[in-house]
């Protein structure tokens, strides 16, 4: 019974990566449309989409470690 807990909090916990993917591709569709509608500020509008990008990708590894906590240390 512990065992199938577990399997469903860590399926729980990876829900979270389907946000991430989801704020990913916001983040570079966003940038398609800045740059599209000026082409000037495109270098600086890039690393600010790195920047957002990283975050993102920063919580997708947070609930990613969280499934995997779940499943191998408690």
């Amino acid at each position: 019974m512990l065992e199938g807990a577990k399997l469903i909090g860590a399926g729980a916990a990876t829900i979270a990566l389907a946000g991430a993917a989801v704020g990913i591709g916001n983040v570079f569709s966003s940038l398609i449309h800045s740059v599209a509608q000026n082409p000037s500020l495109a270098k600086q509008l890039f690393g600010y989409a790195i920047l957002g990008f990283a975050l993102t990708e920063a919580i997708a590894l947070f609930a990613l470690m969280m499934a995997f906590l779940i499943l191998f240390v408690f």
